[in-house]
C-alpha cells in the first residue's frame, strides 16, 4: 500500500478528541501522521495500512489515503526528466543550495562541467511529496540521467570517486 498524507475524512477520531492537522508532513520511511488534540495535549497519530494507532497501539478508525502521485505530476515529472539529460531534484537551486547533500552534488556536477538543469522541490510540496513516489526514493537531492533516476547523493558520491558517473554522464552528453 503506498502511503499519503491526503485524507478523506475529517471527523473526530475519539470521543472527545478533535482533529487539529492533517496532514503531518514525515519524511519516509516513517508513515504519515496526524497531530489530534485531546483534553490539552497534543498526540500524533500514525497512519498504518489504513489503520489510525494511537500511542496505545489500539485501533481508533479507518482512513482512505491517496497517493501525491497523481496521473498528471507523472505526466509532468515524466517530460521533465525525458527533456533534459540531467536533472536534479534538490532543495534549493545550483546557484542556492539549501542542503548541504544537494550542495554536494551540484558541486560534483559543477566539477564534471557537466549541464545540468534543476528543480526546486521546496517550492511544491506536492511535487516533493509525489517525486518521492515516482522515483521510489524517499530522500533529495535525487538526481537523474538520460531519464532514469541514478540515485541520491551518496550513490553520486560513490560511484563519482569510482569513476562511473564521469563515463555514464559521457555517454549521456554524447547520445
Amino acid at each position: 500500500m503506498s502511503f499519503a498524507t491526503t485524507l478523506y475524512s475529517m471527523q473526530p477520531l475519539l470521543k472527545d478528541q478533535t482533529l487539529l492537522l492533517a496532514p503531518r508532513v514525515c519524511s519516509f520511511p516513517t508513515r504519515p501522521g496526524l497531530v489530534a488534540y485531546r483534553r490539552g495535549s497534543f498526540r500524533t497519530l500514525t497512519l498504518g495500512d489504513g489503520i489510525a494507532f494511537g500511542a496505545s497501539s489500539r485501533r481508533i478508525g479507518s482512513f482512505r489515503c491517496f497517493s501525491a502521485l497523481t496521473p498528471e505530476l507523472k505526466t509532468t515529472l515524466d517530460k521533465v526528466v525525458t527533456s533534459n539529460k540531467v536533472v536534479l531534484f534538490m532543495k534549493g537551486t545550483k546557484e542556492f543550495p539549501q542542503c548541504g547533500f544537494s550542495n554536494t552534488v551540484v558541486q560534483i556536477l559543477n566539477s564534471l562541467n557537466v549541464p545540468f538543469e534543476t528543480i526546486n522541490i521546496l517550492e511544491n510540496e506536492i511535487l516533493r511529496m509525489g517525486l518521492k513516489e515516482y522515483s521510489n526514493w524517499p530522500t533529495f537531492p535525487q538526481l537523474y540521467i538520460e531519464g532514469e533516476f541514478f540515485g541520491g547523493c551518496d550513490i553520486t558520491v560513490d560511484a563519482y570517486k569510482s569513476g562511473e558517473l564521469q563515463e555514464l554522464l559521457e555517454k549521456a552528453m554524447c547520445s
